[in-house]
């Protein structure tokens, strides 16, 4: 009998090219899952999925585009095509572009409630079902939806305010799936990153300056949350540097 927790499961990984993604991709991998890694971008997917093998893992890529309820059940039904069922979600997807509302665009803040909510909306609600399924067959006997989202939901600062405004949204998202949810043995969760040394903050400039989180760090709070015996559920976890003050 393996001794890793994931052994069976299958992983869903949104955004899985790089960071935050990325870096929960390999740690799932590591703890025994077949991991479905889902990004737009083919090439960075076929890389992470070649860094996964090579540790002994097993990955495939999911290029599309989530940000449509089209994609996102193709994109759902494709990892489910290749991987046989779904044990784990983890929406990773985001981007923070901060600006104050006098110079910014109404263009970039639809990218961000496009890629921030609509994407996680849409893979939640095609995956959903598969996971309340696999609750019920594993051996684990339970599931994990994991959003991924920022302390910028707990802590607005100027030149957040849209940002801000999507990390609230996943917060009551979660906690009211959360609650929908107990009586399927999915466990729903949220991780709240503080600053990240990934290409999400690349637009930090003067907001910056704290000791940055890795995006192992974050994959390590996530692998922890998803390995815990089904009697556990750990349903809200901030990560911040240690430097950070807010």
């Amino acid at each position: 009998m393996s001794d890793q927790p994931l052994d069976g499961a299958v992983a869903l990984v949104t955004e899985a090219g790089g960071g935050i993604g990325a870096a929960t991709a390999r740690r799932l991998a590591r703890e025994g899952a077949a991991v479905a890694l889902l990004a737009s971008r083919a090439d960075r997917l076929t890389q992470v999925a070649d860094d996964i093998a090579g540790l002994g893992g097993h990955a495939v890529p999911v290029a599309a585009d989530v940000t449509g309820p089209d994609g996102a059940e193709d994109a759902v039904q494709e990892a489910l095509d290749k991987l046989g069922r779904l044990d784990v979600l983890v929406n990773s997807a985001g981007i923070m572009l901060l600006n104050s509302a006098l110079h910014t665009t109404v263009e970039e803040w639809d990218r961000m409630v496009a890629r921030n909510v609509e994407a996680m909306l849409h893979v939640t609600h095609a995956a959903v079902p598969h996971l309340i399924y696999a609750a019920s067959t594993s051996p684990r006997q339970v599931a994990d939806l994991v959003n991924v989202g920022s302390t910028a939901g707990r802590v607005a600062r100027r030149g957040s305010s849209v940002y801000s405004l999507t990390q609230a949204g996943l917060n009551a998202f979660t906690e009211s799936l959360r609650q929908e949810l107990l009586g399927e043995r999915v466990r729903v969760s949220v991780v709240e990153p503080g600053l990240a040394d990934t290409e999400l903050n690349d637009r930090l400039g003067e907001f910056g300056g704290a000791g940055a989180l890795r995006a192992e760090d974050v994959a390590d709070a996530i692998g922890y949350i998803v390995t815990r015996d089904r009697r556990v559920a750990v349903n809200q976890l901030m990560v911040r540097g240690g430097d950070q003050a807010w």
